[in-house]
């Protein structure tokens, strides 16, 4: 078989068998890569809300919020009493990360990126006295 042809054919398995951990290995764990994805596709986020989301604990979450902030990529804020997280625009890949994870956004199931990434939250309180 032509080597080529092999390489295709590995990587369209490899591209089916994708889950929800596919950077895991890079990133270091999956709690990055759901932090980094949530971001990438709603700006801001603080960690009981992307605890609640992602479903994972919400240690983890501040724990991987923490480390991806010390190494520059993201940085926080206060609005209020709440500390909310992006990404840092001062990062100098940030240009290329948010490439590097668009590309391996479309690799992502549908019902991954619907259910997590993609879900309507509420981002404003609303009025009091609106109708349901």
């Amino acid at each position: 078989m032509i080597p080529f042809l092999t390489f295709t054919k590995h990587f369209g398995n490899i591209t089916k068998k994708i889950g929800g951990k596919m950077l895991k290995n890079l990133f270091g764990n999956s709690v990055i890569e759901k932090i980094l994805f949530y971001l990438l596709k709603n700006d801001k986020t603080y960690p009981s809300q992307l605890s609640r989301i992602v479903k994972t604990p919400l240690f983890s979450c501040q724990t991987a919020l923490e480390r991806l902030e010390k190494g520059g990529v993201i940085v926080s804020y206060m609005e209020g009493r709440t500390r909310l997280y992006q990404f840092n625009p001062r990062y100098p890949l940030l240009k290329e990360l948010t490439l590097f994870l668009e590309k391996a956004y479309t690799f992502l199931p549908e019902d991954l990126r619907r259910k997590y990434y993609e879900s309507p939250t509420r981002k404003r309180p609303r009025r009091k006295g609106k109708p349901l």
